[in-house]
């Protein structure tokens, strides 16, 4: 039967007992980690999410509470009344931060038998991820995801200090909302109260915060919930968190750029040690896809793109030469060193995989030129003038070991797959140095994009996100030749946060969304009240979001999101603690004027 505490106040976490309370009355309180058992000596890991203490159960100490450390096991959560001393200079563990010291026990309280787990704690990373996520609250008790939660936890109060202190005020924004579908699928919420009416679930507090500003509030931030119906791919969830936030009377994005990379800084200087520069460099939009085939480039390796779309235009290699006539490109990548000697990074069998690889990213094939000591390899150099190819090897500052992989399409997909490519080739090569943060912006990006499936342009970020001043005059015309005042900060090729300067003049908006094919009616159904607002006086402004998850992951250092997320959904977006999502009775449909009809 459980005991109560009664009067036993904890007077220390355990893994933060130290050489200052030896000889001290102590008590502490936790989890039992392990329990070893030496007849009249029992010794205990206590264990809290502050780190483990060693706890001495002497028999001719603890005397008639001796019986019940005798029973505990893993997992039982105890209260230990006793004094901490110096242990041995032979029993002293250099693994745990109180491995100096132990608690010598005089009275234990059970307040909380445990079944035998379905699993050890300390081996959990041999545990399958559906059942460690099924029993996820015994995961949770690990230290190393204690940690992440740590860090979670500080990244959010960093941020809080960091923004109140550059006057930003926390303004919280409805989860139920109006739906605007304009961007990914909303989970949807029925009414009660209004039959056949729903509320979406707010994508991101965007609109609400532009409101904000238009109300006069100047500064907004808010840790805010957000919830996307979209298929969850390695790094997505369906509910995650952002750092939102918006500024008035900013008409540069520098000034946004420059204020929200003070937090990042602030973030890695506080967590990490680590010092980013002064000021994070900037890349525009095309400059990253010419040079890294992504607008999120991890930028601690090379493995850059080379362009010879001038080379292959009249090469005599008809997929290369067509690829440059249909309006698209020819470049490649140059693996240097990658089949030098013996042991060559990539053999034939690795090169023709590869080709397989492509092929998900939309790429037809994948041509290679292998550059050996005798010569150069190579299926597609008999269609080219031996000047043509000299011209590409000397592009390429090719040399004997190296292999040369060419994509040639559309812009589009050939970015897409060499973009892959290279990310692929510096993971298999090593070239990837794990202890380096590298942070950048990226600038300029397309204001909109052609989407053949919807067959009209949608916006790349948002629509409300503001042309370049300089490329109005294209919105009505050539609308895919206008530059957006986005950023996007990437690190480590992982986006983390991005946002834009807004639109805040309304004949300016009325034209961004005729450009996305919006009928008046549209307008007015999806986004009335917000076009409404911009009659009363808008000043100008903008702002940004942080994914938190996807920075507590880099500071935490995993590449897992579900590690960062105290309960995650899997990859049908179940819960697979709980088991949601889950059938309701029919009088909840009943109340909700809802009838399933699932054919």
């Amino acid at each position: 039967m459980a005991e109560f505490l009664g009067d036993w106040k904890r007077t220390c976490y355990a893994g933060e007992a130290d050489e200052s309370l030896i000889d001290k009355e102590t008590i502490v309180m936790g989890w039992v980690n392990t329990r070893r058992d030496f007849g009249g000596l029992i010794f205990v890991d206590l264990r809290d999410r502050s780190g483990i203490l060693q706890i001495v159960f002497d028999s001719s100490v603890i005397k008639d509470d001796f019986r019940k450390a005798e029973k505990l096991r893993s997992e039982y959560v105890i209260a230990v009344q006793g004094k901490i001393r110096r242990r041995s200079e032979d029993t002293i563990n250099p693994k745990i931060k109180t491995g100096t010291i132990e608690l010598l026990a005089t009275a234990v309280k059970i307040l909380s038998d445990a079944d035998t787990p379905p699993f050890e704690l300390n081996d959990v990373d041999l545990v399958n991820e559906p059942l460690r996520l099924k029993y996820r609250y015994l995961e949770l008790r690990t230290p190393r995801l204690q940690e992440i939660m740590r860090v979670r936890n500080l990244v959010c109060k960093i941020s809080r200090d960091y923004l109140s202190k550059n006057g930003f005020w926390e303004i919280e924004t409805p989860y139920l909302g109006k739906s605007t579908p304009e961007g990914a699928r909303d989970y949807l919420v029925p009414s009660r109260v209004h039959p056949g009416s729903f509320y979406a679930l707010s994508q991101s507090p965007q609109l609400y915060k532009q409101i904000l500003m238009i109300s006069g509030f100047d500064r907004y931030y808010q840790i805010a919930r957000c919830f996307r119906d979209e298929d969850l791919r390695a790094n997505r969830q369906p509910e995650f968190t952002q750092i939102d936030l918006e500024m008035s009377f900013v008409d540069n994005e520098e000034d946004v750029m420059t204020m929200t990379e003070g937090m990042i800084k602030e973030l890695f200087e506080k967590i990490k040690g680590i010092q980013l520069p002064e000021k994070l460099p900037r890349l525009t939009y095309q400059e990253a896809m010419n040079r890294f085939g992504s607008d999120k480039p991890d930028t601690r390796f090379g493995l850059e793109l080379i362009d010879i779309s001038d080379l292959a235009q009249d090469c005599g290699f008809k997929v290369f030469s067509d690829a440059v006539k249909n309006g698209g490109s020819v470049r490649m990548i140059n693996a240097k060193g990658f089949v030098k000697g013996y042991n060559p990074i990539l053999s034939r069998r690795d090169i023709d995989a590869l080709t397989d690889f492509v092929k998900i990213f939309r790429a037809k094939g994948l041509a290679w030129i292998a550059v050996k000591e005798d010569g150069i390899q190579s299926v597609i150099t008999k269609f080219m003038p031996e000047e043509t190819t000299q011209a590409i090897l000397k592009r390429a500052d090719a040399e004997a070991g190296d292999i040369l992989f060419f994509g040639a399409d559309k812009d589009e997909i050939v970015f897409d797959a060499l973009g892959a490519l290279r990310l692929k080739l510096g993971q298999t090569a090593g070239l990837i140095d794990q202890s380096r943060y590298d942070a950048l912006w990226i600038t300029d990006f397309p204001l909109l994009e052609y989407s053949e499936e919807e067959k009209r342009y949608v916006a790349k970020h948002h629509p409300f996100t503001s042309p370049k001043n300089q490329d109005l005059e294209l919105l009505e015309k050539e609308p895919q030749k206008v530059r957006a005042k986005a950023y996007d900060l990437v690190i480590n090729g992982a986006e983390v946060g991005g946002g834009s300067l807004r639109i805040f003049d309304r004949d300016i908006q009325n034209k961004m969304f005729k450009a996305l094919g919006l009928t008046d009616e549209q307008i007015a159904d999806r986004f009335g009240f917000f076009v409404n607002a911009f009659k009363y006086g808008t000043p100008p402004h903008g702002g940004l979001a942080f994914g938190l998850d996807r920075l507590v992951m880099l500071l935490a250092d995993t590449d897992n999101i579900k590690d960062v997320i105290p309960f995650p959904k899997v990859q049908n977006a179940s819960d697979l603690m709980t088991g949601a999502p889950d059938k309701v009775e029919p009088r909840q449909l009943q109340e909700l004027s809802i009838k399933i009809a699932l054919e």
